[in-house]
């Protein structure tokens, strides 16, 4: 099962100090180290855009495997294209997100990654261009992608915030790339014991450029949420036992992942590190040698081998995902907290009902509905329930949620359902960009999730009585259905009424997970 669940998953700054004043070309934001040009685009004319800022130096050469060191600052740059992803691969294999629903790929491509480099380690801003009120600093939204720490990047067409922001301008998203399989989690020899997840040291650099630096495109430092889907919501939980006295954020919104799902690479001897080596030129070295060959290795040859070992099929299998270190992954994170070793941030978190319809093998007619079902409760819904336990027995406000919407432009075969990752192109605003047209209920369920995302970064938690939405007390009560029919919550922006599950709908849920 964890095999099976690790595939389903599938200090100085740049520019130290940027000053808040706006050049006059207002696509330009000018810094003491430098000056950044960004953009807009027609098709969302409210919003301007900061694409591919570096948050960190190129990790090349011998920074390649290494702890990430922060971007050099620079004269002039523009941040007006998306930028490559990191290194990886897509899969040829069946799977509804190559056959159905490619905008879940970077760069939206089938059959490609699209643009990918080993110089990625960058973020981008979307933000109002003209804001509300210019004294008055927006709350922002930090964006983890998900992709089993394999995948993923900020160009994936469905996860792109310009929508979100055009339509609300109240709000600014950062979304960031960092380094996942065999480059963010080499597990090598050669490497000391708590360098090994160093594409976990990417996002907590990623979010030091945020908190000192997005003062300058009109958000506040103080009011930041960290939200993620997938792996990128583990990688969030990971976060808040690591950074527990300073998480250089407000609230977090787990999405579909957390501590207990299990997406651990357990390779104590460093076996696969060192098989992957032996195919690029690297083979028969001790550990430091080895180390130093795979830092000149071409980066493409060694995705490469990787992408045809993997999706061939061949046994053992060679997977690259963090490892226990102690320092940025735990053994025991129920101890952790009952310790108070957890960062108190109040949790929003939740699921999707058909998680697993995802993970089963593809069939375009359906797929097995029992086992699909049992994925979804063992794999997901029930490690959000401990989660939320774990959180709740440290006296941290929770939030639970559950995402049953089912459009047929987002989900185009009746089987799909509320799938792994339906949610973001309704939260993202993309759900109308792809297969027709929408409902006016489509519409008013994105705009809801987008206002509930958002006031719960603003206030840190919703506060007393925002929205109307309680903590979860540990009862079958306070669990918020985002439903197809009502929205998630009726009527929007007046009473803050939500549509909960009833209590012997939830205690049947809760129940199955022992």
């Amino acid at each position: 099962m964890r095999f099976k669940t690790a595939a389903i998953l599938a200090a100085t700054v740049l520019y130290h100090g940027i000053s808040a004043r706006y050049a006059d070309d207002d696509r330009a934001i000018e810094g003491r180290g430098g000056r950044i040009y960004g953009g807009v685009d027609p098709a969302t004319p409210d919003v301007r855009h900061f694409l591919g800022i570096p948050y960190a130096q190129p990790p090349l050469k011998d920074l390649r495997f290494a702890p990430p060191k922060p971007a050099l600052p620079f004269g002039e740059f523009s941040a007006t294209r998306m930028p490559p992803s990191c290194m990886q691969y897509l899969t040829d294999k069946p799977l509804p997100t190559t056959r159905d629903v490619p905008e879940f790929n970077p760069a939206g491509l089938n059959g490609t990654t699209g643009p990918i480099s080993e110089d990625c380690l960058t973020l981008s801003v979307w933000t109002p261009r003209d804001m509300p009120d210019p004294k008055r600093k927006l709350p922002v939204l930090v964006f983890f992608y998900g992709g089993a720490f394999q995948a993923g990047g900020t160009s994936v067409p469905y996860q792109i915030p310009a929508q979100w922001v055009q339509r609300n301008k109240n709000t600014i998203v950062v979304t960031f790339n960092h380094r996942g399989n065999i480059f963010g989690f080499p597990n090598a020899a050669g490497l000391p014991a708590q360098e090994q997840n160093v594409g976990l040291l990417d996002h907590r650099l990623a979010l030091e450029w945020v908190s000192n630096n997005i003062h300058a495109f009109g958000g506040d430092n103080s009011t930041i949420g960290l939200f993620g889907h997938s792996s990128g919501s583990v990688a969030i939980a990971y976060y808040t036992y690591t950074y527990v006295q300073d998480p250089l954020a407000g609230s977090v919104i787990l999405s579909s992942g957390n501590e207990y799902i299990d997406i651990l690479s357990r390779d104590p001897g460093h076996g696969n590190f060192t098989f992957v080596a032996s195919h690029v030129g690297c083979g028969n070295l001790a550990p430091a040698e080895e180390l130093a060959c795979m830092r000149r290795a071409d980066a493409h040859a060694i995705e490469d081998f990787i992408y045809r070992y993997s999706d061939a099929g061949s046994v053992p299998p060679v997977y690259f995902s963090p490892v226990i270190d102690e320092r940025t992954v735990f053994g025991n994170y129920t101890a952790r907290a009952q310790e108070g070793q957890i960062a108190r941030l109040p949790t929003l978190i939740g699921t999707s009902r058909d998680e697993g319809v995802l993970f089963e093998p593809y069939n375009p007619a359906g797929v097995d509905a029992a086992l699909a079902e049992e994925t979804t409760r063992a794999s997901f819904y029930c490690p959000s329930l401990k989660a939320a336990r774990t959180r709740l027995d440290a006296g941290i406000p929770v939030f639970r949620y559950i995402y049953s919407g089912n459009f047929s432009n987002v989900s185009p075969r009746p089987w799909m359902g509320a799938y792994h990752g339906s949610e973001l192109p309704m939260l993202f605003g993309t759900y109308g960009l792809y297969r027709g047209a929408s409902t006016d209920l489509e519409g008013q369920t994105s705009s809801n999730m987008q206002h509930t995302w958002r006031e719960f970064t603003r206030t840190g938690g919703f506060g007393a009585g925002v929205l109307g939405w309680d903590p979860w007390d540990g009862t079958y009560r306070e669990m918020v259905d985002i439903r197809r029919g009502v929205g998630m919550f009726a009527d929007f922006g007046a009473t803050g009424f939500f549509e909960f599950v009833s209590g012997a709908g939830v205690k049947d849920m809760d129940s199955k997970c022992g």
